[in-house]
């Protein structure tokens, strides 16, 4: 079952606000300047799921564990930052938005009400509604988060502490559906626990705030999105003005088990890590196949493997900050993959694909010391009718390795983005693939593209990931080439 754990590696934070406006403190004689104040709460939670106008108010208290007085500032951060906010705060009877020189006295406390309204229907509302109550003292600052449901969807909200606060959605043997009758909305993470499974229905829709999904080891996820109706995991921040925002969730996490994972036809995007693959204790045998599906605009990563046995075919990888994939230790199939990363915002210094016999996990020593520890172990790539190409000058596909572990590769009739090429490379050349829109990630093919036809036949892939037929010589990369007016893509 799942415990408290602290995994080894890092995952990013969960920040539901953060907050720059700042107060000029000053010496107030009498009060105690540096009392750390106690919160019934550190979030309040809004958790009616609204299917109407609604008003609801919900309270939490602050207390003065100083035998001393203490005097604050208190105010609701949205408000401040940006001179709206759905939430409205009540303080000592007094509703506003900034309150100055508040008086708790000492061993006392106070209560602060809040108020939130929301329309559901209001299709431009956030599914989750984040805000926070900030207070000021001379010498420090605390926060209570303030969090609601914005539209009617199924939500999953973390209710298990720790590094990674998490809900449990699929027990031990028990199989659970997301259905596509409304999306759901993850609040922290959704872990399915140990010989438990999660089936996604096609066009279901998932946002996810800060936090991700977790396949716990021994767990397993079907993701089953069609060509019409594709599955659709990102953040929660669906308006334009968030499109740049790379990282608003942390990533989709899958343990070590015994039976295969599959990811069929979705969109992953707006993570720290799109799809990471990571053994907790050791390999269990099972594969992770990934087919038609994009992963795109990541912060990090868009896959990333640790002693991993992976499989992806007729996907797009594109626009992600560091690596696009990056495979450590393990079993790697790329088939009709396209790697294309023209992340400009800050400029990439590393290549689109890693391919390592190695990795570094952090370690806690017996000292309580932070160390580093490396993971050692044999790795295979193989690599078909794929496209690895990008903004960097010269390689796009770079391998690290060390001696204590064999490391074996080989690339046949695909496009990469290197300056030699060795005896791995079968039928390979380094060419502009030529797709539609390099930085607007339509990674189709123009008419006159290299890639046209110079693909290896005899994979047993008939499609294309829009599920275009393929002809008797395939195209290289996802896509068949089709004139424009018969390209749909999947976004």
């Amino acid at each position: 079952m799942i415990k408290n754990i602290i995994p080894l590696y890092g995952l990013a934070a969960m920040l539901l606000l953060a907050t720059t406006v700042l107060f000029p403190g000053c010496n107030r004689h009498g009060f105690d300047d540096s009392v750390k104040l106690e919160f019934s709460t550190d979030t309040l939670m809004f958790d009616t799921v609204f299917t109407t106008v609604t008003s609801i108010t919900r309270n939490f208290t602050v207390k003065n564990p100083s035998k001393n007085p203490v005097k604050l500032d208190i105010l609701l951060a949205g408000a401040a930052n940006t001179g709206q906010s759905y939430y409205s705060i009540n303080v000592n009877g007094k509703a506003g938005t900034e309150f100055h020189d508040v008086e708790i006295p000492g061993r006392d406390s106070i209560f602060v009400f809040v108020k939130v309204n929301i329309n559901p229907t209001n299709q431009n509302t956030p599914y989750l509604v984040t805000d926070s109550v900030v207070f000021f003292n001379t010498n420090r600052k605390q926060s209570v988060q303030l969090v609601a449901f914005g539209q009617d969807a199924h939500f999953i909200v973390a209710d298990h502490g720790g590094s990674m606060p998490y809900k449990i959605v699929a027990h031990e043997h028990e199989v659970v559906h997301w259905t596509n009758d409304k999306p759901w909305v993850i609040y922290g993470w959704a872990a399915v626990d140990s010989l438990g499974k999660l089936i996604i229905d096609p066009g279901t829709r998932v946002y996810v705030h800060g936090g991700g999904i977790w396949v716990y080891r021994y767990g397993s996820i079907h993701v089953n999105g069609t060509v019409d109706h594709p599955v659709v995991i990102r953040g929660d921040h669906l308006e334009p003005f968030f499109d740049a925002d790379y990282a608003q969730w942390d990533r989709i996490l899958i343990n070590e088990g015994t039976e295969d994972n599959l990811i069929e036809h979705a969109v992953i995007s707006h993570a720290a890590i799109g799809l990471e693959l990571d053994i907790l204790e050791e390999f269990l045998g099972n594969k992770t196949v990934v087919n038609n599906t994009i992963i795109q605009n990541n912060k990090m990563y868009g896959v990333l493997g640790h002693a991993a046995n992976l499989e992806m075919n007729n996907c797009q990888v594109s626009n992600n900050g560091n690596y696009s994939i990056a495979m450590h230790v393990g079993n790697y199939t790329l088939n009709h993959v396209t790697v294309s990363n023209f992340f400009a915002t800050p400029a990439r210094k590393t290549p689109a694909v890693l391919f390592s016999n190695y990795y570094e996990v952090p370690h806690i020593n017996a000292a309580g010391e932070y160390e580093t520890v490396y993971m050692i172990g044999d790795a295979n790539l193989e690599c078909n009718n794929s496209i690895i190409y990008g903004s960097m000058d010269e390689n796009e596909f770079a391998v690290s390795k060390t001696n204590e572990a064999a490391l074996n590769y080989v690339f046949r009739n695909s496009i990469v983005l290197k300056e030699e090429f060795n005896n791995s490379f079968i039928n390979c050349f380094n060419r502009d693939p030529l797709f539609v829109s390099n930085y607007g990630q339509d990674c189709n093919l123009q008419e006159n593209s290299p890639a046209i036809n110079a693909g290896l036949s005899g994979l047993g892939i008939t499609t294309d990931l829009l599920g275009r037929l393929r002809n008797g010589a395939p195209d290289i990369g996802a896509y068949e080439y089709y004139p424009a007016e018969r390209r749909v893509l999947l976004y």
